[in-house]
C-alpha cells in the first residue's frame, strides 16, 4: 500500500477572528444558538441498519424528555436558516424524525432528519465541530464549483446541508457495470475533470467514500456528476498525491474505466476544459475569492512539513517558483490558482491587490 492511501488523523483547526469576521459577511454565522457536545449527551443508541440489514457505522440516538423538546426546536430553528432564511413560520410543519451520530471518521457528525409534516418530504442536514480546513474547503466549493453550498457556523460548531447523491464505493460496486457504453465513457470523462479539480484547489482524501455520483436525467440519456462530501482534507496534506482522487486504490475502478474508456488526447482534452472552467471561475468570484486567499495564507491549518513537502513537490511538478516561495497552505493555494490563470489568459486576476 503506497502512503498516498495512508492517512493519519488531522487535528482540528479553530477558526480565528478574521475568518469568522469573513464568514459573518457573506452570512454564514448562525444566530441560534446550537453545540455539537449538547448533543453528544444522549441517554442511548440503537445501531441503525441499511436496506439490506448492514450495519451503516451511524447509530440513532434518544435524549431524556426534557432535552429533547428542547433540542428539536432549536435543530427546527436550524433547519429554517439554511433552508428559509430563518423563517419561523415554517417550524409548526417540521418534525425531527431521527438524530443519527457516526462512529467512524474525522469529524463523527451527527445527521439529522427533517420531516415536513404537511407532505411527509424530508432532508438530512449534519452538525459537526468546526474545522478551519472544512470551512475553507466548503466555501471554496461553494465559490469555486457549478454547486452552492449552505452552512452555518456557531461558535464551534458546524452546520452543513446534505448533498445528494450516491456515494461512490456504493456506486462502483452495484451500479457501475450496469451502466451502457456510453454512460461509462461519460463517468470516465467526469472523474477525469473531478481529478483535476481537487489537484488544483488541493482538496485530498477523495477516496471513493468521500464523493458522491448524481445521476441526472437530460432528454433520452443519463448524465452522471461527480461532488465532493467531505472536505476535511483541504490544503492540509504534504503529499502531493493526496490531493489526486487518482492514486487512491478505492478509485481503481474509475482508473479502469478511464483506460478503457477514454484515448490520451481525450484525457488531455477534458483535463485543459475543466483548468480553463476553473480559470473563469477564480477571475469571476472577484475579491470575495482574493479576502478568502489572504485569510488562509495566514492561518496555520497544516504542520510546517506538510507545507515545506507539498510545495517542493508543486515546484518539481509545475517548475513555478511561486510555489518554490510559498510560505503557507494559502500562498500555495493562491499559486496553484495564479498558475492556472495564467495558462488560460486571466493572468491579472490576482494584481489588483487584497
Amino acid at each position: 500500500m503506497s502512503d498516498s492511501s495512508v492517512l493519519f488523523k488531522k487535528p482540528s483547526y479553530p477558526i480565528n477572528n478574521t475568518l469568522h469576521d469573513y464568514l459573518e459577511k457573506y452570512d454564514r454565522v448562525s444566530d441560534v444558538s446550537v453545540c455539537y457536545d449538547d448533543l453528544l449527551r444522549f441517554s442511548g443508541s440503537i445501531t441503525v441498519y441499511d436496506k439490506h440489514d448492514k450495519d451503516t457505522l451511524w447509530v440513532r440516538v434518544y435524549y431524556n424528555e426534557f432535552e429533547r423538546n428542547e433540542i428539536d426546536l432549536i435543530l427546527k430553528k436550524i433547519y429554517s436558516l439554511l433552508h428559509s432564511d430563518g423563517n419561523s413560520d415554517i417550524i409548526k410543519f417540521l418534525n425531527i424524525d431521527a438524530i443519527d451520530y457516526c462512529t467512524f471518521g474525522n469529524s463523527k457528525p451527527f445527521r439529522i432528519k427533517v420531516r415536513n409534516i404537511l407532505n411527509d418530504n424530508y432532508v438530512h442536514f449534519y452538525i459537526k465541530k468546526a474545522d478551519a480546513s472544512r470551512i475553507y474547503g466548503l466555501e471554496l466549493e461553494h465559490i469555486l464549483s457549478p454547486d452552492k453550498i449552505n452552512f452555518l457556523v456557531h461558535g464551534d460548531t458546524l452546520i452543513e446541508e446534505h448533498i445528494i447523491g450516491i456515494p461512490g464505493d456504493v456506486f462502483m460496486e452495484t451500479l457501475l457495470n450496469n451502466c451502457n457504453e456510453t454512460e461509462k465513457s461519460q463517468i470516465a470523462k467526469e472523474f477525469v475533470k473531478f481529478n483535476e479539480r481537487c489537484m488544483i484547489r488541493l482538496l485530498g482524501d477523495m477516496r471513493a467514500y468521500n464523493y458522491v455520483i448524481l445521476p441526472i436525467h437530460d432528454f433520452d440519456q443519463v448524465v452522471y456528476r461527480i461532488r465532493p462530501i467531505d472536505f476535511d482534507q483541504q490544503c492540509y496534506e504534504g503529499n502531493f498525491k493526496i490531493y489526486r482522487p487518482q492514486f487512491f486504490k478505492e478509485n481503481y475502478p474509475m482508473i479502469q474505466l478511464i483506460k478503457n474508456k477514454l484515448e490520451a488526447t481525450s484525457i488531455e482534452q477534458y483535463k485543459n476544459e475543466e483548468r480553463a472552467a476553473l480559470a473563469k471561475r477564480v477571475s469571476s468570484a472577484g475579491t470575495r475569492i482574493m479576502k478568502l486567499l489572504k485569510i488562509m495564507s495566514n492561518d496555520a491549518i497544516a504542520p510546517q512539513e506538510h507545507i515545506d513537502r507539498l510545495k517542493m513537490e508543486l515546484y518539481r511538478y509545475t517548475n513555478d517558483m511561486s510555489f518554490k516561495n510559498a510560505s503557507s497552505m494559502g500562498f500555495i493555494l493562491e499559486a496553484a490558482f495564479e498558475f492556472v490563470c495564467r495558462n488560460y489568459k486571466n493572468a491579472n486576476v490576482f494584481k489588483t491587490g487584497f
